[in-house]
């Protein structure tokens, strides 16, 4: 089936590519977003649904035994697996599709999330699959203040937040920073990452999806973008290169954006594409990101958890599942207030990834 960009007006069509996408079909990439003037002219996402209800859709029962033994379709697609089975056993089970075998030290990357009230992955859910993996989760500090800007802080949120419980714990800037060149792109030529970067040999980027302030939205890029750069880093990709030091706010809104994919081609191409996994928790779905202490409370339903060796492609899904869902407007209003599809735009522009892909559904 051949899916335009889900937007309010779409959103029936989006569920019905849903469970196509589920049966293994591929999803093409969405089209450019609606204006602004379309936009105030579409009925919300809840009235269309009222008015439109969704027919009961039938699936035929999988047939292979395995449904998920081919690593990626025949024509190069890439796989993104999803599971409804938002627990601990859920995460396990995904990461198990991948079919990924690390071959050293492993780092989980992760949000340590800032306090009092924001919603990171809980230690309860991923303790599993951190132990599994024998993993070290690894943060770096904050470039905008709060109670993650310095080491100690840092760590003291990593123990309240119960991560130090389930795993060893790493700044990777506590002992200062390394530069990885970027090759691709016109707003960087390098990624500045905390220097106990280089211990690790593979990478799980085990990210919270939702929105954000600046972004739009946060995934797996923006984890690895802003989350693995030091404090300067941090500054050099939200100000698009331009700067290292001082307030990370930056006037050009797709510059920044562009920069977001650019870093992490970077750390790709220093680490090797295939040390690194992405997988996206999409649960406590609020329009704030996790560096917000005091979030908006989410207004929509969890969906899942996705992952995939691409993180364009799981990004795009995520978003795809997004604005397919009946009780998204707050999120999706986030997302195009800062147009945050641009970042998938020039991240698949620059080979980075692909959104176009197959959404498998590993539940039974």
């Amino acid at each position: 089936m051949k899916s335009t960009r889900i937007n309010k007006i779409g959103c029936l069509l989006a569920l019905a590519l849903l469970f196509c996408a589920c049966a293994g079909q591929a999803v093409p990439a969405p089209t450019a977003a609606p204006t602004a003037a379309q936009e105030s002219d579409m009925p919300s996402a809840t009235t269309e649904a009222a008015n439109n209800p969704v027919p009961a859709v039938t699936r035929e029962p999988q047939t292979d035994a395995d449904p998920i033994a081919e690593p990626t379709p025949d024509d190069g697609t890439p796989i993104v697996f999803f599971t409804s089975d938002i627990s601990a056993a859920g995460l396990v089970k995904i990461y198990e599709a991948l079919k990924w075998q690390p071959s050293g030290a492993v780092a989980v990357k992760i949000s340590t999330g800032e306090p009092p009230a924001s919603n990171y992955l809980r230690p309860e859910l991923i303790g599993n699959l951190v132990q599994k993996l024998n993993g070290t989760i690894v943060e770096c500090n904050t470039a905008y203040g709060g109670s993650r800007a310095s080491a100690a802080m840092h760590k003291q949120v990593a123990e309240d937040h119960g991560f130090t419980a389930i795993a060893p714990f790493d700044l990777l800037d506590e002992d200062g920073e390394v530069e990885w060149p970027v090759t691709v792109g016109t707003r960087l030529n390098r990624a500045i990452v905390g220097s106990h970067a280089e211990n690790y040999t593979d990478w799980v980027i085990l990210s919270h999806f939702k929105g954000h302030a600046m972004a739009g939205f946060g995934g797996a890029i923006k984890n690895v973008a802003i989350g693995m750069s030091s404090p300067s880093g941090k500054v050099y990709v939200h100000t698009a290169g331009t700067k290292t030091s001082g307030s990370i706010w930056y006037s050009d809104q797709d510059a920044w954006l562009e920069a977001l994919g650019e870093m992490v081609t970077g750390v790709r191409d220093h680490v090797g594409a295939e040390h690194i996994i992405y997988i996206n928790v999409m649960n406590r779905l609020s329009v704030d990101c996790d560096c917000d202490g005091n979030p908006a409370e989410p207004d929509m339903h969890d969906i899942g958890i996705l992952a995939s060796f691409d993180p364009v492609a799981l990004d795009q899904a995520c978003v795809d599942l997004v604005y397919a869902a009946p009780d998204s407007a707050s999120l999706v209003r986030r997302i195009e207030r800062q147009h945050g599809i641009h970042t998938l735009e020039h991240a698949e522009q620059i080979g980075l990834g692909s959104r176009t892909y197959t959404l498998v559904s590993i539940d039974g």
